[in-house]
């Protein structure tokens, strides 16, 4: 005979089911921000090696704009610093979403070992 699940079992497994789905979106985003990072950092490499008198462009668009060196290093350094702190965040998000995840997980553990860790067979 099936045995039915507790409501407040059923509640931790959805609990269990959005933190999982809240720590995958997490994980993606963070993943994104790296990627960009990664593309920031080569671009500073490159517009650090150029000499001062070099023309550069920067996308809008369709279009390509020139723009100041020093101007293009300052837009990318800001844009560097905001992801910084936007991964550092995530990273805070996502350590509370995996604690999260093993007090419920340990939850629902504990409620299958009383269920079927009592029973002899």
């Amino acid at each position: 005979m099936a045995e039915r699940v507790p409501p407040e079992v059923q509640q931790n497994l959805v609990k269990l089911q959005q933190l999982q789905n809240q720590l995958a979106q997490i994980v993606t985003e963070r993943n994104i921000l790296q990627n960009e990072l990664r593309e920031i950092e080569k671009a500073l490499a490159i517009l650090r090696e150029l000499g001062e008198d070099a023309e550069v462009y920067r996308s809008a668009g369709h279009l390509l704009i020139r723009v100041k060196k020093e101007d293009a290093v300052k837009e990318l350094e800001d844009r560097k610093e905001i992801i910084e702190i936007r991964l550092k965040s995530l990273e805070k998000q996502e350590s509370l979403v995996r604690s999260r995840i093993n007090e419920v997980q340990s939850q629902v553990n504990k409620y299958l070992a009383k269920l079927y860790g009592g029973k002899s067979s």
